[in-house]
């Protein structure tokens, strides 16, 4: 049917007036479908037993105030503060199961009460939370990724140290070490660090944490891991080898110049593809007990280097090429361990994601516990939106040689403007709550449809 422009078009010729009164409207409306997700999850009991050490005496209890806190980030929220921007919105009231929401001040000192226990407690909330979904799936194959990544902050807060930092150098900041999931792009724990450790400090006892927590519920599950060379030595790849993990590890040039002298005395390459060239061999640095396989490959680039002159003493330089060095214990193709071994940089982006769209990288109190608290509820934040979609939509993916995620999944800032940040308003009729929304046809489809699949699904 075809409209007329008188139709279409319409003359505007001032601003509305502006009131501002208490019509029981909210903001987030989407809330309703995070509290079912909630229920399902039993999250709020969960955090109650976190916290039944420090007792009953707050008229408002850590456990509400965790809960706070990642209903916060899950908003969108990044400071503290931003908690009186919607301190009057009723649904998020009712969500936490509140009549009114507690102040600034109040969250404040109630952070500074947390103890190292309680996160510990809350640490393993989330690590159950994930165990359950890779349960429920039953994977064949799990792949964990372990990485550092920095967090700068310019105020003086306990933990806090000076050490590698490459985009704020001299600037005080946390290195926490993180272990991701590749196949559903959930972090399943993560140990809070002091700045200026190194990247592999204390890693192989997460690591033998993580890997017993995931084959206590995956018993015949393969598991297999993928790191960089900071955390090349000989202890990892021992411990990796013995544990059964298929594992693929970055090999620094710069330690180690017996691979430069091998890769210029080469003069026959073997074809990968239209980019990669590479041979292979077994090799390890002299004081290791046993030798392992080792993928050399070398990239063609079209860009001029623009690292220092002084790098050629260590690195192998050719005009054209850029060199790698991937040493593993699987048995695979040349192509699909290389493959396996470039997808561990999914795992940047789901660092960027945490700290851009869950808030991870920001300091807000002077304690360490509190701070950590902080941090585990943005990680915490960013697995239950996963969560939302992994249990709402089924797998449409099969194993690949880079292990994306089985689930295609949207970024927490999508989920957020597409259900989460609706109008509507809190009414009752007879005395029956109701939540009124616009009369958008995809969204009122979007609603039921995420709300029954998640009662199904509990």
């Amino acid at each position: 049917m075809k409209s007329s422009r008188a139709e279409i078009h319409s003359r505007v010729y001032r601003l509305p007036e502006l009131r501002f009164e208490d019509q029981r409207l909210t903001s987030f409306s989407g809330l309703v479908i995070l509290q079912a997700l909630f229920a399902k999850l039993q999250l709020p009991d969960r955090l109650t037993s976190c916290f039944a050490h420090l007792g009953r005496g707050m008229v408002i209890g850590l456990p509400t105030i965790a809960l706070l806190l990642i209903v916060h980030l899950m908003l969108g929220y990044r400071r503290l503060r931003d908690l009186d921007r919607y301190r009057a919105d009723p649904l998020v009231a009712r969500t936490l199961g509140l009549r009114r929401l507690p102040h600034v001040s109040t969250v404040s000192r109630c952070l500074a009460r947390t103890d190292r226990e309680a996160v510990s407690r809350v640490a393993g909330v989330n690590r159950a939370l994930v165990l359950d979904r890779l349960e429920y799936a039953a994977l064949p194959r799990v792949t964990l990724d372990f990485d550092g990544s920095v967090i700068s902050s310019g105020r003086f807060a306990e933990g806090l140290a000076v050490g590698y930092n490459v985009k704020r150098k001299g600037r005080r900041s946390y290195y926490p070490l993180l272990c991701t999931v590749a196949q559903t792009a959930q972090v399943l724990d993560a140990v809070h660090r002091p700045g200026n450790v190194h990247d592999s400090n204390g890693a192989i006892g997460f690591m033998r944490d993580c890997f017993a927590s995931v084959r206590q519920r995956l018993p015949r599950a393969t598991l297999e891991s993928r790191t960089d060379c900071a955390f090349f030595s000989d202890e990892t790849a021992t411990f990796l080898h013995e544990q059964g993990v298929q594992f693929t590890i970055s090999v620094p040039f710069e330690c180690f110049a017996g691979l430069k002298q091998i890769i210029e005395a080469r003069r026959r390459w073997r074809r990968l593809d239209r980019e990669w060239d590479y041979f292979e061999t077994y090799w390890a640095p002299r004081s290791w007990p046993f030798r392992y396989r080792v993928l050399l490959l070398r990239h063609r680039v079209h860009l001029l280097r623009k690292q220092p002159l002084q790098l050629e003493l260590f690195a192998p330089y050719t005009p054209g090429y850029e060199f790698k060095a991937v040493m593993t214990n699987k048995s695979g193709s040349a192509r699909h361990i290389l493959l396996f071994h470039n997808g561990r940089c999914a795992q940047e982006n789901q660092f960027s994601e945490l700290k851009s769209q869950c808030q991870m990288d920001y300091v807000p109190t002077r304690r360490l516990a509190g701070n950590q608290l902080y941090f585990l509820s943005a990680i915490l934040a960013h697995n239950l939106y996963r969560e939302l979609q992994l249990c709402t939509h089924d797998s449409r993916r099969a194993t690949k040689p880079k292990r994306p995620p089985l689930w295609i999944l949207e970024e927490a800032a999508t989920i957020r403007h597409r259900l989460i940040q609706l109008a509507g308003r809190l009414t009752r009729p007879q005395g029956r709550l109701r939540l009124t929304l616009g009369g958008n046809e995809l969204t009122r489809k979007e609603y039921i449809g995420f709300l029954r699949r998640l009662k199904s699904a509990a």
